[in-house]
């Protein structure tokens, strides 16, 4: 079987080159050709002796997701389809996220990334959750899907990807390991070299891991999808909060922001006449105060199946007018990609799929 090199660390990469005879500056540029310049091939990788390129391609090749498909939506956002790393596994999605100046020109370019082909966790609002679980990626399959769009920003924008948010298919807390993997290859200086002041990871609640990232000292910032301000509402859209509920996520967060002494991210979804309403907002001004945050209320992208609705802006206006009056600090995110269905919530494969295992309730786990 082939060793895939992007799934070495440099450290790996060096004992590699030593095994080969080789002094241990040609696995500093294998490693740049794998992630910097983001090569397919080894005859791409010019400064290494040919000797050297033919004995790897022997045993090795330099891996890498393929791109099955990109749209391209209205607003400019756009969505690729990958192949994953592994025979008989579905397609992962991830979405690059322009944002432009008044003249037109690039800003930031946002990449979401997929942790997981599908998600346990099924959230009643998120198509994703409806696919079910069927693998964790490796934490190269995730960088990948940075260096693939990043490549694309370069060919579009001429400029670099400037922020990578965990937000696309799956939990990234439950595949801890390789989301933290993943982002040290794109914060690494012969990497992406992102600083990891421009990542975020987002979690459902896994309270146990929260506190293990502050233990661990995880460079880039926590999100909390939170969606619902009290208990008996988060249970119902939200099947993890029956047995990690608001109590729980309290206690961790307390515990992240103690050790770290950094403010989180709430993302809440706004859906009309579900949990938009001005007692919706004051709870929710509760949760904020549990230590430093922010706040982002997401105008819903509507999913096929899903009997939970975007909110209308009057309701939109009265809530963030509440939360305004309380001191809250929030902002409210439109929707991006909705048209190609690359928007928040609507990341899943459909075709060609049965369902992967679940936590929702009905379904068979």
């Amino acid at each position: 079987m082939m060793q895939i090199l992007k799934s070495m660390t440099l450290e790996q990469l060096q004992e590699l080159a030593a095994q080969m005879g080789h002094p241990s500056y040609r696995s500093t540029q294998l490693y740049e050709w794998l992630w910097q310049k983001g090569v397919d091939s080894f005859e791409e990788m010019t400064n290494l002796p040919k000797a050297l390129r033919e004995e790897l391609a022997k045993e090795s090749e330099p891996g890498g997701l393929q791109l099955l498909k990109k749209q391209q939506s209205s607003d400019g956002t756009i969505k690729c389809l990958f192949a994953t790393g592994k025979e008989g596994s579905p397609p992962v999605e991830a979405v690059l996220i322009p944002d432009f100046y008044e003249d037109g020109a690039a800003n930031r370019l946002t990449v979401c990334v997929s942790s997981q082909v599908g998600c346990m966790f099924g959230c009643a609002f998120c198509a994703t959750g409806k696919m079910g679980y069927f693998r964790n990626l490796d934490a190269w399959e995730i960088a990948d899907q940075v260096r693939h769009i990043n490549r694309i920003s370069l060919e579009l924008y001429g400029k670099r990807i400037t922020n990578v948010v965990y937000m696309g298919m799956g939990e990234p807390l439950h595949n801890f390991r390789a989301v933290l993997d993943s982002s040290e290859i794109l914060t690494h200086k012969l990497g992406i070299g992102l600083s990891p002041r421009r990542i975020t990871v987002s979690t459902v609640g896994l309270s146990k891991q929260i506190k293990q990232l502050a233990d661990e000292e995880a460079p880039f910032f926590l999100a909390i999808s939170l969606h619902a301000a009290n208990d008996a509402k988060r249970n119902q859209i939200m099947p993890i909060n029956e047995s990690l509920n608001l109590d729980a996520l309290r206690e961790s967060l307390q515990y992240y922001h103690k050790k770290l002494d950094r403010a989180v991210t709430y993302e809440y979804l706004l859906f009309d006449q579900f949990n938009d309403s001005v007692e919706d907002a004051r709870q929710l001004s509760k949760i904020a105060g549990w230590i430093p945050s922010k706040i982002n209320i997401i105008m819903y992208n509507n999913v096929a199946g899903v009997s939970l609705k975007r909110a209308r802006e009057e309701r939109l206006n009265l809530f963030m007018r509440e939360l305004v009056r309380l001191g809250v600090r929030a902002t409210v995110r439109r929707s991006r990609g909705d048209d190609i269905d690359a928007g928040c919530g609507q990341l899943a494969i459909r075709e060609g799929i049965k369902p992967g295992k679940t936590i929702r309730k009905g379904i068979p786990v």
